[in-house]
C-alpha cells in the first residue's frame, strides 16, 4: 500500500466537503477520483498533498515515497526556456553528467595514485549514471515536451511568456519526467489535444509508479485506470475497473439500494398499520402487543433514501421547423491568416438528422471553421449553401447573448415563458445551477458558467442545426451524460467540435477528421474512427495539391514536375532516415561493448585503457545526442 486515506472530514464552515473519506492505494495501482462538480474532489487532493488540514481523520503515505501532483493551475516564472525548464527536473543527471566530463578532463593530467583515486570515484558516479539513464535522460525530455504538444520550434520559448495553459503542459512534462512513486493529477487533458491526450494515456498506462487522477475525461480514464473512487454525498465508494466497469456497477448498486429502501419503507408501514390497528381494539393485551412492536420498529437501523441521480432528469429540445434534408453543402473552402494557411479544398455536406463532430489537432482551424459558416468569419475561397428552413443555434466560449443584468432564472425563464418555476430550475440544474445560484446576476458569474448557461439557453432555442464549440467544457460528467442524452434524442441536425471523445463515441453519427489541410470522412463514431483511420489516412492526397487546386495553379507540366519533386524528397527522407537508424543501432551496440569491457576485471585496474574507454563514451554519447535529434526530426517530418 502507497496511500492511505483514513475517516477525512472537511467543512468550511457550515458547508460539509467531506465526510469520514476511506480508502487506500496500492503501488502501481492507477485510480481515478470521480463525482460532481462540488463534491470534494480537488479538496481532498489538497489534503492529502498536506495544502489543506482534514478536520478529522489522516493521510499516510508509505515510507521513503516520492510523491507528484499537478494543480489545474500552474504559474512557472522565470526566463528559463520550454526544454531548460523540462530539463530541470533532471538536474542531478545534469550534475553528474558536468562532473564525469570534468573527471575526464583530470584524468589526462593526472598519474599514480591520484589517478586511481579519480578512476575508482568515476566509476562509481559513472554506474550510478548509468543506472539512472544518464545517456538518454535529454532524449526522454525531448520525448515527453513533444508528446504533450510542443514543436521543435517551441522548444527555445521562455516560459514566461506561455498561456496559462501552456504552463501547465510544462509543469505536467516536469512531473513526467522526474518519475515519482505516486502521481497526483488534477485534469491533466485540459490543454491538451487528441495526439497528445493519447499519448498521455500510453505514457500513464505504463507508468511503473501509483497514479491518482481527477479528470472529466471518461474515455481517458477508461484507457487507464483499475480503479475509481467516486465522492458523493460526502462520503467515498470504491470500484475495481476502469469508467465503464464503474458506471454499470454504480447503476446496480444505486438499483438495489433503492429496492432495499422502498422495501424497507414498506414494511414499516405495514408494522405502522398493525400497530395503529391493535391500539384501535383498545385492549389491555392489544396495546401491549402494539407497545412491543413499537419497540422493535424504533430499533430498526432505517436506511438512508439514495440520492436522486441527476440523470433522472431528462431534457428534451426540438426545432421548431423541420429542415430540408440536405442542411449544409461545403465545397472548396479555403482560409489563411497571411501566411498561416489553415486549410484548402474542404468539401463536404451534412445530411438532416446527423451529428458530426469535426475533430483535428489544436491548430488546424476546426473553431475558425465553425465561425466561417456561422458567417462570423469571412473566407478565402469556396462556397457555402444552407439548405432549405436551416435555423441555426450556435454555441461557443465566446459568442454569448446573455444579458448581464438579468439573473439566471430569468434568462431561462424569458427564453421559455410557459415553463414552470420546477421546469425552469431542472434545465439550469443539470448544468450545474442549484440553489441560489439560479439568482446569481449574470453579469456577477465566470467566464465558464457563463458558457454553462449559454449551452443552456441553446438548447431551448428550437433551432434546427446545432452548431456546438467545445460544448462540454466547464462540465462535469453527470451534466455531459444529460447532454449526450439530449443530443442523442434529437431530430434537428448537430456540427460540433469536442476533444470529449467518450462524447464524440456516444453522440457522433459520423466524423470529419481535420488533416494536412483537408477533411477525412468517417461513417460511424470516435471508435470507428480509430478503427479505420490508418487506412484512410492512405488515401488523403497532399496538402500541396489541394492548396494548389485552391490557388488554380498551373497542371500540366508544372504539376508534373512538382509531384516528381515531392517524390524525390520522399525518397531522400526515407533514405535518410534509414540511415540514422543504422548509424544508432551500431553506435548504441558499441557503447554496450565499452560498458562490457570496463566491467572486467583485467580493465578495470589499467588505468591507460580505461581512459581510452571513456573518452570514447563521452564521443559516442554526443553523437547518439545529435543522432536522436536527426531521427526525430525526419520521423516527425516523415508524419
Amino acid at each position: 500500500m502507497i496511500l492511505d486515506c483514513q475517516n477525512i472530514s472537511k467543512a468550511f464552515g457550515t458547508d460539509e466537503i467531506l465526510k469520514q473519506v476511506s480508502f487506500h492505494i496500492e503501488a502501481h495501482e492507477k485510480t481515478a477520483v470521480v463525482g460532481i462538480n462540488g463534491a470534494g474532489k480537488s479538496t481532498l487532493l489538497k489534503i492529502i498533498m498536506h495544502e489543506l488540514s482534514p478536520d478529522e481523520g489522516a493521510v499516510v503515505l508509505s515510507k521513503n515515497t516520492s510523491v507528484g501532483y499537478l494543480a489545474q493551475y500552474q504559474d512557472i516564472s522565470g526566463e528559463r526556456t520550454i526544454y531548460e525548464e523540462v530539463l530541470s527536473a533532471k538536474s542531478e543527471l545534469v550534475r553528474m553528467e558536468a562532473q564525469l566530463r570534468e573527471m575526464e578532463e583530470r584524468m589526462r593530467t593526472l598519474k599514480g595514485d591520484a589517478l586511481e583515486t579519480l578512476l575508482e570515484k568515476y566509476n562509481r558516479m559513472h554506474h550510478a549514471f548509468e543506472l539512472q539513464d544518464g545517456y538518454a535522460y535529454r532524449s526522454e525530455v525531448m520525448g515527453v515536451i513533444r508528446g504533450l504538444g510542443f514543436s521543435q520550434e517551441d522548444f527555445e520559448h521562455p516560459v514566461s511568456k506561455l498561456s496559462g495553459g501552456q504552463k501547465t503542459r510544462v509543469f505536467l512534462g516536469k512531473l513526467l519526467v522526474t518519475k515519482p512513486d505516486l502521481l497526483i493529477l488534477d485534469e491533466p487533458t485540459n490543454h491538451l489535444d487528441m495526439s497528445s491526450i493519447a499519448w498521455l494515456e500510453t505514457f500513464l498506462s505504463n507508468y511503473k509508479g501509483a497514479v491518482l487522477i481527477v479528470s472529466h475525461d471518461r474515455y481517458f480514464l477508461d484507457k487507464i485506470v483499475t480503479k475509481v473512487i467516486e465522492l458523493s454525498g460526502h462520503r467515498a465508494f470504491s470500484y475495481q475497473g476502469n469508467y465503464s466497469d464503474y458506471a454499470v456497477k454504480k447503476a446496480a448498486v444505486r438499483d438495489a439500494q433503492l429496492k432495499a429502501w422502498q422495501n424497507q419503507q414498506r414494511e414499516i408501514k405495514r408494522q405502522e398499520e398493525v400497530i395503529a390497528k391493535l391500539k384501535s381494539f383498545n385492549r389491555e393485551k392489544s396495546v401491549r402487543r402494539a407497545e412491543s412492536r413499537e419497540k422493535l420498529l424504533d430499533k430498526i437501523e432505517r436506511l438512508d433514501k439514495p440520492m436522486e441521480e441527476q440523470t433522472d432528469m431528462k431534457i428534451r429540445f426540438e426545432p421548431d421547423i423541420v429542415s430540408g434534408n440536405d442542411v449544409l453543402l461545403v465545397e472548396d473552402l479555403a482560409k489563411a491568416f497571411g501566411s498561416n494557411r489553415l486549410f484548402a479544398g474542404i468539401t463536404f455536406e451534412i445530411k438532416r438528422g446527423e451529428r458530426v463532430a469535426l475533430i483535428g489537432d489544436n491548430g488546424t482551424g476546426k473553431t475558425t471553421m465553425l465561425k466561417i459558416i456561422n458567417e462570423l468569419l469571412p473566407f478565402d475561397a469556396g462556397k457555402i449553401t444552407l439548405g432549405t428552413n436551416v435555423h441555426i443555434g450556435y454555441y461557443d466560449q465566446e459568442h454569448q447573448v446573455l444579458c448581464d443584468e438579468k439573473t439566471l432564472f430569468e434568462e431561462i425563464s424569458d427564453t421559455r415563458p410557459q415553463f414552470t418555476n420546477t421546469q425552469v430550475r431542472n434545465v439550469l440544474a443539470a448544468f450545474l445551477f442549484t440553489d441560489d445560484d439560479v439568482f446569481k446576476r449574470i453579469g456577477d458569474i465566470s467566464g465558464g458558467e457563463k458558457g454553462r448557461l449559454s449551452l443552456a439557453k441553446l438548447m431551448l432555442s428550437e433551432a434546427n442545426f446545432l452548431i456546438l464549440d467545445e460544448p462540454t467544457n466547464h462540465l462535469d460528467i453527470t451534466s455531459k451524460e444529460i447532454l449526450e442524452s439530449a443530443l442523442k434524442e434529437y431530430t434537428g441536425t448537430v456540427l460540433f467540435v469536442s476533444h470529449d471523445r467518450y462524447f464524440i463515441n456516444q453522440t457522433a453519427t459520423r466524423i470529419l477528421d481535420l488533416t494536412e489541410q483537408t477533411v477525412v470522412n468517417y461513417i460511424g463514431n470516435y471508435d470507428y474512427y480509430l478503427e479505420k483511420r490508418e487506412i484512410q489516412m492512405q488515401y488523403v492526397p497532399a496538402a500541396e495539391k489541394a492548396v494548389q487546386a485552391v490557388e488554380k495553379s498551373g497542371a500540366g507540366k508544372a504539376g508534373w514536375k512538382q509531384k516528381k519533386e515531392e517524390q524525390a524528397r520522399i525518397r531522400k527522407r526515407e533514405t535518410a532516415l534509414k540511415r540514422a537508424e543504422e548509424e544508432i543501432a551500431v553506435k548504441e551496440a558499441r557503447v554496450q561493448e565499452l560498458n562490457e569491457e570496463m566491467n572486467r576485471s583485467e580493465v578495470a585496474t589499467n588505468a591507460a585503457r580505461l581512459s581510452e574507454i571513456h573518452g570514447e563514451l563521452t564521443t559516442l554519447s554526443e553523437e547518439l545526442e545529435r543522432l536522436y535529434e536527426v531521427w526525430e526530426e525526419l520521423a516527425e517530418e516523415e508524419e
